[in-house]
């Protein structure tokens, strides 16, 4: 008789061999080192062959250890779309559902997006995590969420989108700047501009460019952790920096003495999209969810719509 390995040694494998750390990987996993160390040994015990090369700095993976991997990454979604599955049967707008959003998304969505969801869907507990676009579609790929709200373009073929719209970007300026009194900027007014913008990983930072046809090697010194924090630059003189149309009417610039200037007609902005796995069992439940975004995204810009207070 064949003794298996179980879901969760093969989980443990799939986190180390991904993270090449035992402490982020058992962080990932929600034990303790000590635990997700002994369950993998006990799995390279019962296969008879050494999965990982254990070092003091590192933990680097055997080739049969990739290769198990790989497969274990297959048996573990074939796992959960079994029990998604189950869950849908029993009634497909039930259960936990966890949902990825971006950080350029999340704070100015999520207000309005999280009571409406409860409204149109209110036996589905939605949960929340926010993080930049590339760690979040790794999180969907090995399905620790089951969708995710991005900005395009980002390559993401791999996985099934649906369409909430567009998001333009403003240039946001001291009120006292030239700037201020046009009913647009072009991308060549910014040239000997100094432009503001995120840190390396937040996809925006590249659409906005993209938008104005700048090179990244025009940004300036400072590379903000959040739109809040660039804009309080901007508000002290430090430079100008671009921000989309949803955040504007969050209600970003409350209380600052800025000006959004948008970009001219036909500037490219960017795409809000739904991304899910091709594979999920979750379809019916994703589409409506999707369906819902858009209701939410529409009111958002109803002339009369005032966003919560921040």
């Amino acid at each position: 008789m064949i003794i298996l390995p179980t879901l969760r040694q093969l989980r443990f494998l799939v986190a180390v061999v991904e993270r090449r750390h035992f402490s982020t990987a058992a962080d990932d996993c929600l034990v303790s080192q000590s635990t997700l160390s002994a369950a993998i040994q006990e799995l390279e015990s019962l296969l008879g062959v050494k999965l990982l090369e254990r070092t003091k700095r590192v933990v680097i993976p055997t080739a049969i250890g990739l290769d198990l991997a790989a497969r274990a990454k297959k048996l573990l979604r074939d796992a959960e779309a079994l029990v998604e599955a189950a869950q849908e049967a029993r009634d497909p707008m039930a259960g936990a559902l966890n949902l990825g959003i971006i950080p350029t998304i999340g704070p100015f969505l999520a207000p309005i997006l999280m009571p409406a969801l409860h409204q149109a869907f209110p036996t589905l507990k939605i949960y929340l995590r926010e993080e930049q676009t590339a760690p979040l579609l790794a999180r969907l790929d090995n399905g620790r969420i089951d969708a995710a709200v991005i900005a395009l373009p980002f390559a993401c073929d791999e996985f099934e989108t649906f369409d909430l719209g567009i998001d333009k970007f403003f240039v946001v300026c001291p009120s006292s700047h030239p700037f201020a009194a046009r009913a647009f900027v072009r991308g060549s007014d910014l040239a000997d501009e100094e432009l503001l913008l995120l840190e390396d990983g937040h996809c925006m930072r590249d659409h906005a460019l993209a938008a104005c046809s700048l090179d990244a090697r025009r940004a300036g010194g400072f590379h903000g952790t959040s739109l809040h924090t660039l804009v309080q630059m901007v508000a002290n003189g430090l430079g100008l920096t671009f921000a989309p149309e949803m955040a504007l009417e969050a209600g970003l610039l409350r209380g600052l003495d800025l000006a959004a200037v948008p970009l001219e007609q036909g500037a490219p902005a960017r795409r809000i999209a739904l991304v899910c796995r091709p594979t999920s069992s979750r379809k019916a439940l994703l589409r409506g969810l999707g369906a819902s975004l858009r209701e939410v995204m529409a009111m958002a810009r109803a002339p009369n719509f005032k966003a919560p207070a921040a």
